[in-house]
């Protein structure tokens, strides 16, 4: 059923209102009570709930009217969706932030934003085991009915929306950085696509607001928000990750971290984070024994009622059903290093055309993966995301 798109008229002049952020908007809906009664008020009024006297005088205006108006059109020229946080479908945990959005801008399915949301967020240029673990994880979990919520930046996100959906019915909400018509970045196209078909795309962003670095902490605050908990898997000192992380402490919610190796300085942010009180994550199981009581009796609940609670893992076919080059190649190989195919020739001493023929065999068998540029590392093993696999 088409949205009534006027009664968002208001909504928009508020988020279009230059010098009122999430936090004042958020302010003066609880002083005023409706986005109309925001435009009614007096100067004097406005700068009782701390606008500064310019912007105050640009409200009672009512130029940023105009400019809704102007964003209305486009709206339904794109044919978005819009969700007001004074409607029933508006998220429950992300109302209890202290500054959340007043408007999001939807592509998908609304409802997916109040199923039980676990945020899972990394570095943009991951390791390789990074990357498997994440994807590994994300399946496992969205497998037991948890939604994935992410960023659909580069690396990490990539990977966790990925892994979601690869379970038959996974959801996953992506909260993007930039105008719900911006694709980016353009090489999650496709997935951008899937994402939107078995989830929902997310934003606060007006149109056409481009990917500028300083709008993805503000995006953060909304993963965290959606989200019962946020895990981290791999993120620098200082990087958007270990910022969503430490937002989800300061909104009560649970922090999880995927150790990495304390060598490595994408290891920084988990390891951070466990050592200020989040959870070491090894398994699926440690993200739902964590989560708040009703949440976590649901989901054991399905689990319990169901015959199949996550995608089948497959033994992996080792020395028995492999041939003695092959066996000595998947030996070489590694999990958290990708090598290159001449290392491996190397580090073998066979042939190259037999070592090609044994990586094409590992590779058939779903035992090693190829990366650009000839580097190969060995798929993660089956038992990794699950106590009981």
């Amino acid at each position: 059923m088409p949205q009534d798109l006027e009664r968002y008229s208001y909504w928009l002049a508020v988020l279009l209102t230059p010098g009122v952020g999430a936090r004042l908007a958020a302010e003066l809906l609880r002083r005023f009570g409706s986005p109309e009664k925001i435009f009614s008020a007096s100067r004097p009024e406005l700068e009782a709930c701390g606008l500064p006297g310019p912007v105050a005088q640009t409200v009672v205006s009512r130029a940023p009217l105009k400019a809704a108006e102007q964003e209305l059109e486009k709206v339904r020229q794109l044919g978005v969706q819009l969700l007001a946080w004074d409607e029933p479908d508006y998220p429950p945990l992300l109302k209890q932030i202290y500054d959340p959005p007043v408007l999001l801008y939807l592509r998908g399915d609304p409802a997916v934003l109040s199923s039980h949301g676990l945020g899972i967020v990394g570095s943009r240029q991951p390791t390789p085991y990074g990357t498997q673990v994440t994807e590994r994880l994300a399946e496992e979990l969205a497998g037991r009915g948890l939604t994935v919520v992410s960023g659909l930046a580069r690396g990490i996100d990539s990977a966790a929306h990925r892994g979601a959906l690869k379970v038959p019915g996974g959801k996953t909400i992506a909260v993007l950085g930039c105008g719900i018509d911006v694709d980016y970045p353009k090489e999650n196209r496709k997935l951008r696509a899937q994402i939107e078909a078995n989830g929902c795309l997310a934003t606060e962003l007006p149109i056409g607001i481009f990917p500028a670095p300083q709008n993805f902490p503000v995006r953060n605050r909304i993963i965290a928000g959606l989200s019962w908990g946020v895990m981290v898997v791999e993120g620098g000192r200082y990087s958007g990750s270990l910022i969503t992380g430490r937002l989800a402490m300061e909104y009560n919610r649970q922090v999880y971290g995927v150790p990495g190796n304390i060598t490595n300085p994408k290891s920084n942010a988990p390891n951070s984070l466990i050592k200020q009180g989040a959870k070491l994550v090894e398994t699926w199981e440690d993200v739902v024994e964590e989560l708040p009581t009703p949440v976590r009796s649901e989901i054991l609940e399905r689990l319990a009622a169901t015959t199949v609670a996550a995608p089948a893992q497959k033994a992996l076919p080792l020395e028995e059903n492999l041939s003695a080059t092959a066996r000595a190649v998947f030996g070489i190989l590694k999990v958290d290093e990708a090598l290159h195919v001449d290392q491996v020739v190397e580090s073998t001493e066979l042939a190259s055309s037999d070592v090609l023929a044994a990586l094409f065999e590992l590779e058939m068998k779903g035992l090693i993966r190829q990366l650009p540029g000839k580097f190969f590392l060995r798929v993660l093993p089956a038992g990794v995301g699950s106590r009981t696999a």
